[in-house]
Parts: C-alpha cells; structure tokens; sequence
C-alpha cells in the first residue's frame, strides 16, 4: 500500500502550527489586532519629553510584574508545585518597603532607599524559604503549604501599614516601577535582566536538566543522586524572590503600598500564563519564552477589555472565555477533531512533535524483574 507524500510547504505549516509558541503568540497578535478598530492608533508610539510612550510600551510597563511572578512560577510547577502565596508575597514586600521609606527624614536618599529594598526582598526570601522548608523537608502538598502565606501573609501585610494605604515621595525608589531609563521604562530593563539570568542558569548549565528531572520524578531523581530537595527550596526561593520584586514594581509604580490589595489574585494570572506558555502543570518540562508570551498574552486581554468596552462586571468571564480557547487551542487532539491534519498533531502514529510513537509491537517484554539497589 502506498501513501501520497506531503508537500513540503504542508509539512512546514504542520510542524510551525505544532510548535508550543505558535498558538500563544498567534493569539497575542489576534488581541492586539483587535485593539485596532476601537483605537486606531494602538501601534503608535511617541516620544515625549525623551520618553516613548504607546499602547505597546503600556502593555510591556504594567504587564512587567506579571512576568516576573510568572517566571519564577515556572519553575515551581516545572518541580511538580504550585505557589499560591506569591501575591501576599508581593504585598508583605511592598509594604516592609515603603513603611520603612516614610519613616525616614530624606526619602530621597539612595542609602534608605537601598536598605528598605533589602529588607522587602529578605522577606520575600524567608517566606520562600518557608515554603519550600512545608514542601520539601516536611511533605506537605504544595497547593496546602503555599495557601498558608498566601490567608496569613496578607493579614502580616495589613499589620505593617496599620491597615492603612502607605504613601511616599521617593523620586530614586519611584524608578523601579515608574521611571525612564533610555527612553524606555526601567521596570523593562528589570524583567529584560531577569528573563535573561533565569534561561543562561536553566538552559546554558544543568540547573534546568535538574529541575526537569525533579518535576518528572521525585524520587527516581533522588536514587540516582540528584538532590531533589535542595532543588524545590530553591525554586521556592527563587519564585519568592521575582513576587518580591514584583512588589517593588507595584509598589514603586503607585508610590504607595496597600497591603490589602497589591498583588491581588496575581497567582491565578501568573498560573494563567504558565500555562498558556506551554508548560504542563504536571511538572517536567518547562518553557520561560513561552511563560513570557502567555503574561503578555494576559496583559493583552486586560488592555483589550477595557478597549473595547466590555462590562466591569463580565470581564472576568470574557478573560476567562479566551483562556480556555487559547488552552484548548494548545491541545493536539482538539485541533485534530476541529481543524483535521492541517493543524492536528499529524500523521497517526506520531506524537505532537512529530515523531514516531511507539507500538505495542515495537516495545520487547519485560522477561525479568529490575534488580533493587540499596541506596544508604
């Protein structure tokens, strides 16, 4: 029996449609596209007084938090976990921050600055190192250990601004969140630094492999030498650090901090945009470019909201809708039964990325049982 070959142009489009960007940046362009009728300058962008200004440096200025809190949750759903604390996080850093700044004379000074910040992102650490202590050391499911922080770090928050909405007029500490360096917002540079140490440390050594390997299998990972645990309280650590800089952002950009409301439900959308960058909540493999998109993705959607006028009230239900289509969007089977080869995972008998699945015909059976190791 003989199979008429694919066009080599089909072939392309099936293994572009196929890679896991292709559907989160292809629904970033539709978004932003959207915009255009209701603001028919949305890609314009202007330089006032040496700053750019524009839609597009808009979305990437308040969309920076989110990608921070967002890139550190990877790789705690890349290890098997989930962090739900990371909004209180946010607003315990914010808070510690800007109550120590007001209680200064000159809230101008680069030393008082420099110090609250250190102090805001120590405990950012120690909540991390809390978690990851519940997590790793105790056995606690992640989803229980993190919900902790995340009902008694917000009251914490409350309790260091008085219940009250803490103001400052620090012109050095408003640059990380509101300022301009290059034309361009600082918060840009922060995240840009970031994304980038967090792929040269995954991708360029064996850190990645590591936390790969952890999220695949624990204990299979641990017998053959790999220190699971220290790899889980560092992913804690790490995912605290980027909500606690991410407080600094929030709390810098409105010079301001509120324990109640900084960083509200800022877990569920980081968890959003994990996802939608193509990263399993299984754990394993993980993907920072994709984590990336899929925040703009949701900073989009927000700005895309609000653009065309759509109810306060059913706005979640609208950004809730288009979760799903991007979701369902990312499955290979969903794009097989709707769209057929053109977009599906392919010929049968392949995986979603394109190659030769396994047949039973093709796996050798077991005729003898491993043997155990002892492990000291």
């Amino acid at each position: 029996m003989t199979t008429t070959p694919t066009p080599p142009a089909a072939a392309r489009w099936r293994t572009l449609t196929q890679h896991h960007l292709f559907w989160p940046v292809a629904v970033l362009v539709l978004l932003l596209l959207i915009n255009v009728p209701f603001t028919p300058d949305f890609f314009s962008i202007k330089m006032t007084d040496g700053h750019l200004y524009g839609s597009l440096v808009s979305i990437v200025l308040f969309g920076s938090p989110l990608i921070l809190v967002a890139v550190g949750m990877t790789l705690v759903i890349a290890t098997g976990g989930i962090d739900l604390s990371v909004g209180a996080v946010v607003a315990i850093t914010g808070a510690l921050t800007c109550s120590y700044i007001s209680d200064q004379s000159d809230q101008d000074a680069l030393s008082g600055v420099f110090l609250a910040m250190g102090i805001g992102l120590v405990a950012a650490v120690v909540c991390g190192l809390w978690n990851g202590f519940l997590v790793a050391r105790m056995g606690i499911q992640p989803i229980i250990a993190t919900l902790i922080i995340m009902v008694a770090g917000r009251g914490v928050a409350q309790l260091i601004t008085d219940g009250q909405i803490i103001t400052i007029n620090s012109e050095p500490y408003k640059l990380i969140g509101g300022g301009y360096w290059l034309t361009l917002p600082f918060s840009i540079f922060v995240v840009a630094a970031v994304v980038a140490i967090t792929v040269a440390l995954t991708r360029r050594t064996a850190l990645g492999l590591l936390v790969e390997s952890v999220g695949g299998n624990a204990e299979a990972s641990r017998l053959v030498g790999i220190r699971s645990m220290r790899i889980k309280i560092m992913v804690y650590v790490f995912c605290a650090l980027c909500a606690g800089i991410a407080g600094l952002m929030i709390s810098s950009n409105t010079s301001a901090a509120d324990g109640n409301n900084a960083g509200l439900w800022i877990e569920l959308d980081a968890i959003l945009a994990v996802v939608i960058g193509g990263t399993s909540l299984l754990g394993g493999r993980f993907s920072i470019g994709g984590t990336v998109v899929g925040a703009l993705v949701i900073q989009t959607l927000t700005t895309t909201i609000y653009t065309i006028g759509v109810p306060t009230q059913t706005n979640l239900v609208f950004k809730a809708a288009v979760v799903i289509v991007v979701c369902l969007l990312q499955s290979p089977k969903f794009r097989e039964k709707v769209f057929g080869n053109k977009f599906g995972s392919g010929a049968k008998g392949t995986t979603g990325s394109g190659t030769p699945s396994a047949t039973p015909a093709d796996t050798a059976p077991a005729t003898a049982a491993a043997p155990k190791m002892e492990v000291s």
